[in-house]
């Protein structure tokens, strides 16, 4: 396993449509004798432009960049949530996106949840079965798993979700900014979680703002920005070149060498 690559993204494009109104100019209002200030449009986004790069076997990647910059579309596309315009991914092994967004049946009860949402990650009903507590006991939620999910607090609803992910074993972790959320002993246990997938040679990609984490948790670093990957190498110099772009420079902690990514 470890004699060969667990992703390669390869050239991927991610475009998306967005319908909306689009803003009239006054001249376009009087030629067109629209009544109001907006018409119905739909424009293309190119969120992810060219991006490659190989990722091995108990690698730890984060990912950064500016808000709207492509990350969490990158991520979504390599778990195939989104569809690639051009390009391709290939896994050795299964991936799973442990994003605090991921969807849960809100009119559902917690129990409910869990077995619907191991199923789903293709975990069998004997499987579901024996890792139930485990998925109770991380997320925390003691007494409300009866309850409807809507009866849940935010912090325990993306507790839940990142527990029952994570419960899968996957062999590729996409993590979007779902250690931020919680109190200290669950981003705790949350990185235990995540460095027991990695000692197992799972492959780990992260995205966060945080750079603590990033410097935590991470051996390599992906830097997207405005849809391509403006650089791609160790910890301390990404993070040393991303701060100085954004007027935040911080001290590098050891010599690193860092490769820059055309386009």
């Amino acid at each position: 396993m470890a004699d060969r690559p667990s992703l390669i993204v390869d050239d991927v494009h991610v475009t998306y449509r967005t319908y909306g109104g689009r803003r009239l100019t006054a001249r376009q209002q009087k030629t067109w004798h629209t009544i109001g200030r907006h018409v119905g449009a739909v424009d293309k986004v190119r969120a992810v432009r060219g991006i490659s790069f190989v990722a091995d076997h108990g690698e730890s990647i984060g990912v950064i960049g500016h808000n709207g910059s492509g990350k969490s579309t990158l991520l979504r596309a390599i778990a195939g949530v989104l569809p690639t315009e051009s390009g391709a991914v290939y896994a050795d092994g299964t991936a799973s996106l442990l994003g605090v967004n991921a969807a849960l049946m809100r009119d559902l009860t917690g129990e409910r949840n869990i077995v619907l949402g191991g199923l789903a990650l293709g975990q069998t009903p004997t499987q579901v079965e024996e890792r139930f507590d485990e998925v109770v006991d991380f997320a925390g939620i003691g007494d409300f798993l009866q309850l409807p999910m809507r009866a849940y607090s935010s912090g325990m609803g993306s507790r839940l979700r990142f527990a029952i992910s994570s419960a899968a074993r996957p062999d590729i972790v996409m993590i979007d900014e779902a250690l931020s959320t919680g109190d200290a002993e669950f981003r705790r246990r949350s990185r235990e979680r995540v460095d027991q997938i990695r000692s197992e040679a799972g492959t780990v990609l992260l995205v966060s703002h945080s750079m603590s984490t990033i410097r935590s948790m991470c051996d390599r670093v992906l830097w997207v920005d405005g849809g391509r990957l403006r650089l791609d190498g160790q910890v301390d110099e990404v993070l040393e070149a991303y701060a100085e772009a954004t007027g935040r420079p911080v001290a590098r902690r050891t010599p690193a060498r860092s490769r820059a990514v055309a386009g």
